[in-house]
């Protein structure tokens, strides 16, 4: 078993770039005495029709100049009120809601619901479905990273990096689409299992997706990573420490680029994450820098555990053997009375639960995702869904990470958190 965690160990001597190339000398500053001219703050809004705020999300900027000296996130642009629509909803029923919630990596929100509502009514899955939903959930952490890793590239004003990213993304939407048969509203998981098994080919479609991606995820690395614009704009901007990441409930990559080892599939671990070899990346400085260090790290240790998930992928039923939980074949519903009766009951009345509450974490692409269901004696609907989205926890934290810095610096601060809106504004 290889060690938890890896440091990034990227030079950061103030003279020299990680390229091994001089930094620009800066130049010297002129002593000119500055005139009183009588200025004063002033209120501008970035969003929430803006590009840069990767979302419908209004940011109350008060500026000195150039300079952030206070900025106020306004979230509830796209509100959708998922967790009240799942009141009345069945179980099953809930799952085509949580793909809408984070858009750009829809299967590990499928996974996480159908996991609480699992754990609640005692159920356990098949080893091959526990295999299979290992495979989509750090597929999608790919998935999520690629576009927080593409369109922050453009933040930077860097182009390439987009393109070779989304040329990534059109592959795994791919594999969606040969999955589910769609690209972005999955809806692929089951209580109890899985809409459907893995279609013929869809592992040798994933296997030449992990053949080429590594290589033009170093292509990226070698634009960005040495690369001195993105350095100036990065390093040393948006420097949380440890015990503050802490304080304001960080999680993912933003809490271990701060130098924090936590991650739930490492100290919370589920469906055999703990026998798995792979490594958490631990930042230093806690800047935008080691965020983005963090998660293309990450992506490389997800092809690690899809690698090592695909040499282990078991045969057998991929859904619970239980007619009570799982629908009957199209063969059995339309050949026999018993599974049609089963059949109509799961449909038109659902799974029945236990009275009792369950909340149940995982490790999404954006931090610890946790789902809360509560639900009363033979309950088929929850009565209460509660979602710890790791974007609206992570979002607090922009205040303090943008003032001092300048309005550009701000565009990068953001970026650099990756949120989506739909868990924010759920």
């Amino acid at each position: 078993m290889a060690e938890r965690t890896i440091e990034l160990n990227v030079s950061r001597n103030p003279e020299m770039g990680v390229d091994g190339l001089p930094k620009a000398s800066p130049l010297a500053p002129i002593d000119i005495a500055e005139p009183d001219l009588g200025t004063e703050e002033m209120l501008i809004n970035i969003g929430p029709q803006h590009p840069a705020t990767h979302g419908v999300l209004r940011l109350i900027c008060e500026l000195d100049g150039e300079t952030v000296v206070d900025v106020t996130p306004d979230i509830g642009f796209l509100h959708s009120s998922f967790e009240k629509l799942g009141e009345y909803r069945t179980w099953n029923q809930i799952v085509t809601l949580t793909d809408r919630m984070d858009y750009l990596a829809p299967l590990i929100y499928n996974c996480a619901y159908v996991m609480s509502v699992e754990k609640l009514m005692g159920i356990e899955v098949t080893e091959r479905c526990k295999v299979v939903r290992v495979i989509i959930m750090e597929m999608d952490r790919i998935f999520g990273h690629l576009l927080w890793l593409g369109t922050t590239a453009i933040d930077v004003g860097a182009f390439t990096p987009f393109l070779y990213a989304f040329q990534q993304r059109e592959k795994i939407y791919k594999l969606h689409e040969s999955l589910t048969g769609a690209r972005i509203t999955t809806s692929a998981t089951r209580v109890g299992g899985m809409m459907a098994d893995l279609p013929e080919g869809w592992i040798d479609q994933l296997n030449d997706f992990l053949d080429h991606f590594p290589n033009t995820l170093g292509e990226i690395d070698r634009l960005l990573t040495g690369n001195q614009i993105h350095i100036g704009r990065t390093q040393g901007v948006g420097v949380i420490g440890a015990d503050e990441a802490i304080n304001y409930g960080l999680t993912g990559a933003n809490l271990r680029a701060a130098g924090v080892d936590y991650d739930v599939r490492k100290d919370q671990p589920y469906y055999d994450y703990e026998t798995y070899d792979f490594e958490v990346p631990i930042g230093e400085h806690g800047d935008c820098y080691d965020r983005y260090l963090c998660r293309m790290e990450e992506m490389r240790q997800s092809v690690r555990i899809l690698r090592q998930a695909i040499d282990r992928l078991p045969g057998g039923p991929i859904n619970v053997q239980d007619p009570n939980i799982s629908l009957p074949s199209k063969t059995d519903c339309m050949s026999d009375m018993e599974s049609m009766i089963h059949h109509f009951k799961l449909i038109t009345d659902g799974i029945p639960a236990p009275e009792g509450d369950c909340y149940m974490a995982i490790e999404g692409s954006k931090g610890e995702l946790g789902m809360y269901v509560v639900a009363e004696e033979g309950g088929t609907k929850p009565v209460r869904w509660r979602i710890r989205p790791p974007s609206f926890v992570n979002l607090s934290a922009i205040p303090k990470l943008a003032r001092g810095h300048l309005v550009s610096d701000l565009i990068m601060i953001n970026a650099s958190l990756d949120i989506v809106l739909g868990e924010i504004d759920r």
